[in-house]
């Protein structure tokens, strides 16, 4: 009787220990969801409604530099305003991003102007789609992912074609959920530039991001672009703030 109950104990525990073995071992890895992990990414780096300051910097290869200073406004996943504080040269001109669509207004002019995402308000390595920069998640994709070290790496496709680069390679943080490297490439796999996430810094209010973005392009050799992040603050913005009309108008929302 002792013999039969000792042979059924170790037949359960025997059991018991194959059904744990599947378990850990047998059943496929959970899989990591790329898209769900880009738009913690983007809610990382911004809230989905805010007010910004930053500046930037352009060098050149003999070392000049030229300095701008922008108060920056942004509501969901479409839509963006900038408004150039200094230098005086470039004061009260401001930026309208729509979806695609940009518009630069000029004072002198009077008058909004179509500008494309890949021409440059400021010169320098950074064009019109990084300075009014909308969401990842909005215009990519993930196609991929891998876990590389501390990191993960992201490959993203674009959603449309007039989204300014066709594919991205971008480097998370694994602890942070942010971005470190970003490389940007174009349909033909031509690397336009790289951005590099820098100084992670506490803003406040629960948003703990790099304070500084830099970038350089082997289509620009010698030359260097670089974005400080001195203020991010939420905000609850009204729809008429991103419209053609308001374009005179947005320095009376600092």
């Amino acid at each position: 009787m002792m013999s039969k109950q000792i042979v059924t104990d170790h037949r359960l525990l025997a059991v018991s220990f194959y059904f744990v073995f599947l378990l850990i071992f047998a059943m496929p890895a959970i899989a990591l969801d790329g898209n769900a992990i880009l738009m913690q990414v983007d809610r990382n780096l911004q809230p989905e409604s805010y007010e910004m300051y930053r500046k930037l910097i352009n060098i050149e290869p003999d070392g000049d530099k030229k300095e701008f200073v922008l108060y920056s406004v942004k509501k969901g996943q479409e839509k963006m305003v900038a408004l150039f504080l200094s230098p005086a040269s470039e004061k009260g001109r401001s930026t309208l991003r729509l979806g695609e669509n940009m518009w630069l207004y000029i004072p002198s002019v009077g008058k909004p102007i179509r500008i494309t995402s890949l021409q440059s308000v400021v010169g320098g390595v950074f064009n019109n789609s990084d300075i009014l920069r909308l969401d990842y998640s909005a215009e990519y994709t993930v196609t991929s992912i891998q876990e590389n070290g501390n990191h993960y790496l992201l490959e993203l496709k674009a959603k449309t074609a007039f989204i300014a680069y066709d594919r991205l390679k971008m480097l998370v943080d694994k602890e942070r959920i942010v971005p470190t490297t970003i490389e940007c490439y174009t349909a033909s796999n031509i690397l336009i530039k790289t951005l590099y996430y820098k100084q992670p810094k506490d803003f406040g209010n629960g948003i703990i991001r790099p304070a500084v973005l830099e970038t350089d392009s082997p289509l620009h050799k010698g030359y260097k672009s670089i974005m400080i992040y001195a203020k991010i603050n939420k905000k609850e913005l009204a729809d008429e703030i991103f419209s053609l009309n308001y374009l005179p108008k947005v320095a009376e929302l600092r």
